[in-house]
C-alpha cells in the first residue's frame, strides 16, 4: 500500500528551485500582479529588512584575505617543526633515524603541496571584487551575524505593511543590508505598480547616500539614525542638544552659542563642511560638552534630508513597531518553512 505520507527531502526542493527558478519567478510575479488588481497595495507602505541564510559551503572551503594569511601561517609552522624534528632524527641511531627520516619527508612534502594549492586558490582569491573565495558555493560569502558568523547568503525583503505580502526579494552575498535600502525600496515600487511609497528599515540600513538615492527616486525613506557616538553614555551632550539654524547656516549649542562653517573637506567622494566656535575652551558649559579644545561637528552637503526623515520619524514613532511586526514576522516564517525543508 502506498504511503501518501512521504515528503521530498532538501535535496529534492534544492533541484526543484534549481531547474524551476524562472517559472517560479514568474508565478511570484503574477501573484503580486493580482494582488495589485485587487487593490491591495493602496497604503503604500513597505518593510524592508534582510536574514543571512547559511550556504552548503562551510566555513572551511571559505577564503578572505585574513583566513588564508592564517592558514599560510599554520603550515609554515608545521614545515618548521618538522624540519626541526628531520634534523633531530639525523643524530638518532641509523635504523631508528632513517625510518623517522621517510615519515617526516613524508609529511614535509604534503604540507608543501598544500602550501602550493593555497597559493594557487589565493590568486583567484585576489582576483575576486570582495577578495572571498568559496570552493562548494562560488556565490556564498563570509558574513557577520549576531552569533559567529556564517557563510551563506542575505535575502533580502520588502513587505507590504498591511497585508503582510512579500512584494519584492532579492539574495545577495552581501554582508551588510547598509547598501540595500534604495535598491529594494525602487523594486517594490515597480512591483506594486505605486509612485509614491516609503519604505520603513530598522538603522543596520541607515546610510545617507542609500537615503539619498530614495529621496531623489521620489521614494520616502523612515530609517533611524545608527547610534554611532558614546557621548551621552560618558555623561556629555549628544548630538541632538545642537540645533542647526537652517538660515545662517551654523549650530546653536547649549550654551546658545553659534559653531560657524569652518571650512570644507571631501572624503571619500563626500563634501563635508566643519562647524565649531572658538570660545569654547572659557565656556561654564565645556566640561559637559565636550574634552577637547572645542565641540566640532561635520555636516554632510546633503544633511537636510536625513534631517528631514528625522522630522518623518518623529512625527511617526510607531514606524518600528510596525516594521518590526511585519518583516520578522515573515522571516521568522521563512526560516521556519526552509528548516522543515532541510528536515524533511
Amino acid at each position: 500500500m502506498a504511503d501518501f505520507r512521504l515528503t521530498p527531502d532538501f535535496k529534492t526542493i534544492a533541484r526543484f528551485r534549481k531547474d524551476n527558478g524562472k517559472a517560479i519567478r514568474s508565478v511570484c510575479r503574477h501573484f503580486v500582479e493580482l494582488c495589485r488588481q485587487l487593490d491591495l497595495f493602496s497604503q503604500a507602505i513597505v518593510a524592508i529588512d534582510g536574514s543571512k541564510f547559511k550556504a552548503v559551503n562551510n566555513r572551511d572551503k571559505n577564503f578572505t584575505s585574513a583566513k588564508m594569511e592564517r592558514r599560510k601561517q599554520q603550515l609554515e609552522d608545521s614545515i618548521d617543526r618538522y624540519l626541526a624534528a628531520l634534523d633531530s632524527a639525523d643524530q638518532e641511531e641509523h635504523a631508528v633515524a632513517e625510518t623517522q627520516a621517510i615519515k617526516l619527508t613524508e609529511k614535509i612534502a604534503a604540507l608543501k603541496q598544500r602550501m602550493a594549492e593555497l597559493k594557487e586558490l589565493d590568486v583567484k582569491m585576489q582576483a575576486a571584487p570582495d577578495k572571498q573565495l568559496s570552493l562548494t558555493d562560488p556565490d556564498a560569502r563570509s558574513m557577520k551575524t549576531r552569533g559567529t558568523g556564517i557563510v551563506g547568503y542575505n535575502v533580502q525583503t520588502a513587505v507590504d505593511t498591511k497585508h503582510h505580502l512579500i512584494v519584492a526579494q532579492e539574495v545577495t552575498n552581501a554582508g551588510t543590508d547598509r547598501d540595500q535600502l534604495s535598491s529594494m525600496a525602487k523594486q517594490a515600487r515597480t512591483a506594486m505598480g505605486i509612485q509614491d511609497i516609503t519604505a520603513i528599515a530598522d538603522r543596520v540600513y541607515y546610510k545617507g547616500e542609500e537615503i539619498l538615492a530614495c529621496h531623489e527616486a521620489g521614494i520616502t525613506a523612515l530609517v533611524p539614525k545608527s547610534l554611532t557616538s558614546n557621548n551621552k553614555a560618558k555623561g556629555l551632550y549628544d548630538k541632538s542638544k545642537f540645533i542647526y539654524m537652517a538660515d545662517k547656516d551654523e549650530y546653536r549649542c547649549p550654551a546658545g552659542q553659534s559653531l560657524s562653517k569652518r571650512y570644507t573637506s571631501i572624503e571619500q567622494g563626500k563634501t563635508l563642511y566643519t562647524y565649531w566656535n572658538s570660545g569654547c575652551r572659557v565656556c561654564a558649559l565645556k566640561d559637559q560638552c565636550t574634552p577637547d579644545t572645542e565641540r566640532r561637528f561635520r555636516r554632510w552637503e546633503h544633511e537636510a534630508v536625513l534631517d528631514a526623515m528625522q522630522v518623518r520619524l518623529n512625527n511617526m514613532p510607531e514606524a518600528m513597531l510596525i516594521s518590526k511586526q511585519t518583516v520578522e514576522l515573515m522571516i521568522t516564517l521563512l526560516t521556519t518553512a526552509m528548516t522543515a525543508w532541510k528536515e524533511g
